[in-house]
């Protein structure tokens, strides 16, 4: 029997002991519950953070960091093209005078550069006399050929009508007097004959003188034929073909001038455009030399004013935190910053200025300047230059972060002012000696209307105001709540979401829907037990 006690024992202490549990997690719910809610002599009561509506002094600024830099100076840069190396570089922070050496680039390179161009600009002025001579004996040679045609124009021109004036007619006139000799000495032959004749019947010649004197008469008869002959050849054929021939010779002869004459011309041209382009190219040479030598007397850089010399290196720093400092020895690109030169002792702050404040700032705002360097002092400025555009470099490190470099002229000019120091400013947007201010995280937008949720003994409620700039903690309050009030500094996130019926009244309560409070709608009434 003891045996059988002790085993309905047990389980009953374990049902005691789980029923304590669950009676303390209900008493500690219940206990938490009460201590958020709770209502006394019929009273609100809420412990979520809230804030006091306070009126006084009131500043709206931005304060970003920057650095500081002359505001006037003189950038010196590498002008050498490509890269280069530095042979001698002026201690920085040096004070030095106009025309002193600041940096001394490599020359090595371009002294041999120089001598090959000096060879090229000797061989272009060559072919450029050479050109230029050519040019003149192509422009003689062309007059000469002119000349020469147009003679042998002219002598065609005088062939054909000498011939028809003069050479016809003494040929015809020749042709004629040969026809009339032979006529005469057709008479006398046939004359001959008839006497011979008479005298061969008398048998006082022979026979064989009667023959020759036939045939001398034979002779004379063909001969003067032939005169006739010729002259009618020379009328009708010879004639028409030296004219024609004296006239082709004319017609060539033009078309020989004007050949000449195109040829001398594209000579001369071709002549023109080779020496243009002799000279052209002489020119170029002479500009590639001057170029050269421009870029020899670069290499070494002089101060073009009195200043301090600071290193473009130690004044921008660099955005990937390890930039290789200027040193004789390091190589140098084209139009890299080398040296600042400040000219003067007045220096500006430059800040970047977010997208979200641009709307806030304009130029000749004041500022106050602190440098991390100068612990204790403030300086003064406004602003003075606010860029158009973004930044580009920070938007290809970050596309979606816009920032705009901003310039603030300081006032003061003070001689521990270097450039390069770390900065913080403070730029003043407006400034209230009595202003109403809640902070900005107590705002929330319901209907598109600036809202805050007031903390009353009994409710909270909400109520529209009418809000002015912040300086992103605390914001201007210009109508809708009086210094002493409380504000709720966690307003219900719905209320900025979705619709809530409020009460024309801003201390009426809600007829039906009430404010939302952290875990959704505002618990009910419970009285205190």
């Amino acid at each position: 029997m003891p045996e059988h006690k002790t085993i309905f024992r047990l389980p009953k202490q374990r049902y005691m002991v789980i029923a304590a549990i669950v009676i303390l997690i209900i008493m500690l719910v219940s206990a938490i519950t009460l201590k958020i809610f709770t209502v006394e002599n019929d009273g609100f009561k809420s412990d979520m953070p809230t804030f006091i509506v306070k009126r006084g002094p009131f500043r709206i600024n931005i304060v970003e960091a920057g650095t500081i830099k002359a505001r006037e100076q003189v950038v010196l840069k590498s002008q050498v093209e490509g890269r280069t190396t530095i042979l001698s570089l002026i201690p920085e922070g040096t004070l030095v005078s106009k025309g002193d050496l600041l940096v001394e680039l490599d020359v090595s390179k371009l002294l041999d550069n120089k001598i090959d161009q000096e060879i090229r600009v000797q061989n272009a002025d060559a072919a450029f006399v050479r050109a230029r001579e050519n040019l003149a004996v192509v422009k003689n040679q062309a007059q000469s050929d002119k000349d020469k045609a147009e003679l042998t124009l002219e002598f065609a021109r005088q062939d054909l009508e000498k011939y028809k004036a003069g050479e016809y007619r003494n040929k015809l006139m020749e042709a004629e007097g040969r026809i009339t000799l032979a006529d005469e000495e057709l008479k006398r032959a046939e004359n001959r004959l008839y006497w011979s004749k008479k005298l061969f019947k008398e048998k006082y010649i022979s026979e064989t003188k009667l023959q020759e004197d036939q045939l001398a008469t034979n002779k004379a008869a063909l001969d003067l034929k032939l005169k006739k002959s010729d002259l009618w050849l020379l009328e009708n054929f010879t004639y028409k073909r030296d004219v024609a021939q004296l006239e082709s010779d004319v017609k060539q002869a033009a078309m020989a001038l004007e050949r000449t004459n195109r040829k001398a011309k594209a000579d001369v041209i071709q002549a023109e455009a080779e020496l243009r382009a002799k000279e052209s190219e002489f020119k170029r040479q002479k500009d590639k030399l001057q170029k050269i030598e421009d870029q020899i007397a670069k290499t070494k850089i002089y101060a073009p004013a009195d200043g301090l010399a600071i290193y473009a290196t130690s004044a921008k720093g660099s955005w990937r935190g390890n930039a290789e400092p200027l040193e004789e020895g390091r190589e140098v690109r084209e139009r890299e910053e080398l040296i600042y030169l400040p000219t003067a002792l007045s220096m500006k702050a430059d800040v970047k200025i977010h997208e979200a404040s641009m709307k806030k700032i304009k130029i000749n705002l004041r500022a106050t300047i602190e440098v991390d360097a100068l612990p204790g002092k403030v300086f003064t400025g406004t602003v003075g230059k606010i860029a158009p555009l973004p930044d580009a470099q920070m938007i290809w490190l970050n596309p979606d972060l816009k920032v705009y470099n901003t310039e603030i002229y300081i006032d003061n000019e003070d001689s521990d002012l270097r450039t390069g120091m770390s900065c913080k400013a403070q730029i003043i947007i407006e400034e209230y000696d009595d202003a109403t201010y809640i902070p900005l995280q107590a705002i929330v937008r319901t209907n598109g209307q600036p809202t805050v949720y007031i903390v009353t003994a009994k409710s909270i409620d909400p109520r529209e105001v009418e809000i002015g700039m912040d300086n992103n903690r605390m914001v201007h309050i210009i109508s809708g709540l009086q210094p002493g009030e409380t504000v709720l500094l966690t307003p219900p996130l719905a209320a900025g979401t979705v619709e809530t019926n409020i009460s024309a009244n801003p201390k009426e309560p809600a007829a039906e829907k009430k404010p939302a409070g952290p875990w959704g709608e505002a618990p009910s009434k419970t009285k205190k037990r």
